[in-house]
């Protein structure tokens, strides 16, 4: 059985900062707090709405923007996989462990590290792949993944450190794969056009 004594104390680095966010919620009134702890816990499905209207948008504008919007939940999952694969390498325990610390956010079992932070992985680079589609959908998501990072240390589940790399990572996994789509998309989209997927990337 993993204990904490397992995994990597990483309250050194911004114990502090991550102390004065958990204060000023436990000071908040009760309803921002309860606001914050929902929005942390169900904001992701905001991401998959601005997929679904990119994608309708797109397909209704031509076949390479449909075929990037299409990928945009394929580059986020990818961007899980691999801050998954970060969080196994680093074995960071979460603050609330190291610091003994009441939060928001039930404290998760010992095991459950916190570096970086997957919600904020998924947020960012589901925000970075929608900037493909559409700055305006881009826009909106990168408001919705700061307000996501943030939120993630406010109930309590990271320390600033593990938002912000996981901001990083999803941004530059997400952005890494999305560059290399644009450069196929056209020959894709010929691809998909040919099989009985097209009415997936174009309207008519």
């Amino acid at each position: 059985m993993l204990t904490a004594a397992d995994g990597y104390d990483g309250s050194g680095i911004d114990g502090n900062m991550y102390m004065d966010v958990v204060e000023a919620a436990h000071s908040a009134p009760s309803w921002l707090d309860g606001f914050v702890s929902a929005f942390s816990t169900y904001g992701l499905a905001l991401f998959a709405v601005l997929m679904l209207i990119g994608w309708w948008q797109a397909r209704h504008q031509n076949a390479e923007q449909a075929v990037k919007a299409l990928a945009a939940p394929v580059l986020t999952v990818l961007a899980f996989a691999g801050s998954t694969v970060l969080k196994q390498a680093v074995h960071e325990n979460r603050p609330c462990q190291s610091l003994h610390v009441i939060t928001l956010e039930a404290c998760p079992a010992p095991g459950d590290w916190s570096f970086p932070s997957n919600h904020a992985t998924l947020a960012a680079a589901a925000a970075v792949a929608l900037w493909f589609v559409s700055a305006r959908l881009g826009v909106t998501a990168t408001v919705i993944a700061l307000a996501m990072a943030a939120s993630r240390t406010w109930v309590g589940a990271h320390y600033p450190h593990d938002v912000i790399a996981g901001l990083a990572v999803g941004a530059l996994i997400a952005l890494t794969l999305a560059l290399l789509l644009s450069r196929h998309a056209r020959t894709v989209a010929c691809l998909l056009g040919r099989t009985p997927l097209r009415p997936l990337i174009t309207a008519s």
